[in-house]
């Protein structure tokens, strides 16, 4: 019973946090990988202010900081991003929309997150193409082939329009972005505002890992030249806030977890050391001192806990690779279409306290019963044996 509660307790342990870090690992990578990258460095202000008018906020010469970027190590791609805002245009109807001029090759690496529900992605020959998110889309019944009008005003304040065909529709991590999202090449962006600058530099890491310790060898770079450097952490607002939520949520659960195992030990090991009082009062009276029967208890009660504790782990990582190798079906999350698929993480520091759990938690269950033992009169434990 004891070892059963032990391996219960540590595989919930191991399981329900390696399922909680991969939904953060998983969310992760959607963001960096449709949206935002890495990193993004822009003028100073433009995060805070620039949303209204990105006019105001404009890199020129945007390749010479490029190069110093992707000579860090650790960074894998550099692009430029011009970010706008007008009308889009189907021939019967405007909305309004937010627009972004991407590097099309450079983006279709980023964007390995990004699914194309329709049509394909951008590329470098696709003059004044355009891909659609698809809430926008559908609200303006627009397909692949079809030809749009996009109408912005420059930054000098002159009113200017480019037409443009659909060359694919895609969904990212977020619902309420493909409802205004218009993606064309940076070449027409530019064409469209007459401008030769980006707002953003967008950095893609070959790790993730690396992100704060790349952020930081370019902050001082970027500072000098008047600009700033924001990670993905700090561009996702969303996603610190879902990590505090589900913190909070596994936070509770590990207690009732911990709790569960706690007191199922405490009551296998009190009716096992009970059940042998006589024996122990035996023992006292042939000569062995109190002291001895005490850590014999918790010496008995430590090797099952180690037992348990190891059993835990090897069982929890073996059906932790089953699961993932199957694949766990999840709903789309709030705010978005797309369905994924779980798989339960292997994580060191999951896996090292899931086993101090189940070791101390039998020792410390041991030493309840341990101290009542102590304390009983030989006579009294002898008494037991009849």
């Amino acid at each position: 019973m004891t070892l059963l509660a032990i391996i219960t307790g540590i595989v919930g342990l191991i399981l329900s946090g390696g399922f909680i870090r991969d939904i953060y690992t998983q969310l992760g990578e959607v963001l960096i990988h449709s949206q935002s990258g890495h990193l993004q460095i822009a003028k100073a202000d433009y995060f805070e202010h620039g949303a209204r008018s990105p006019e105001k906020y404009l890199i020129n010469a945007p390749e010479l900081f490029g190069k110093t970027i992707a000579a860090t190590p650790g960074v894998n791609d550099v692009m430029g991003r011009l970010y706008f805002s007008g009308l889009i245009n189907n021939g019967h109807s405007d909305m309004p929309i937010v627009g972004e001029g991407v590097d099309p090759a450079r983006e279709a690496r980023l964007g390995s997150s990004m699914r194309i529900s329709e049509g394909r992605p951008l590329n470098d020959k696709d003059a004044h193409g355009a891909m659609i998110g698809q809430g926008l889309a559908h609200a303006l019944n627009l397909k692949p082939k079809d030809w749009m009008n996009l109408v912005v005003n420059t930054p000098d304040g002159a009113l200017n329009s480019l037409e443009f065909q659909v060359i694919g529709v895609f969904q990212t991590f977020s619902r309420d972005y493909d409802a205004r999202a218009v993606r064309i090449p940076l070449a027409d962006a530019q064409e469209l505002l007459a401008t030769a600058g980006v707002n953003t530099l967008v950095v893609s890491l070959k790790s993730t890992g690396d992100t704060e310790r790349v952020a930081s060898q370019l902050a001082s770079k970027a500072a000098a030249k008047g600009l700033e450097v924001k990670t993905w952490l700090d561009l996702n607002d969303f996603y610190s806030k879902v990590v505090d939520m589900y913190d909070v949520q596994y936070g509770v659960l590990r207690i009732i977890i911990v709790l569960m195992v706690l007191l199922s030990v405490v009551n296998s090991v009190n009716m096992s050391v009970f059940e042998r009082v006589g024996e122990f009062g035996t023992m006292m009276a042939l000569g062995n001192r109190r002291r001895r029967v005490f850590e014999l208890i918790v010496l008995e009660n430590t090797i099952i806990g180690l037992a348990g504790a190891i059993l835990g782990v090897v069982i929890g990582i073996v059906l932790a690779l089953l699961i993932s190798a199957i694949g766990i079906p999840m709903p789309p999350p709030p705010n978005s279409d797309l369905p994924y698929i779980a798989h339960i993480s292997i994580i060191t520091s999951v896996v090292i306290s899931a086993f101090m759990v189940g070791l101390f938690s039998t020792i410390v269950a041991a030493l309840i019963p341990a101290t009542r033992v102590y304390g009983i009169p030989v006579v009294d434990a002898l008494r037991e044996n009849v």
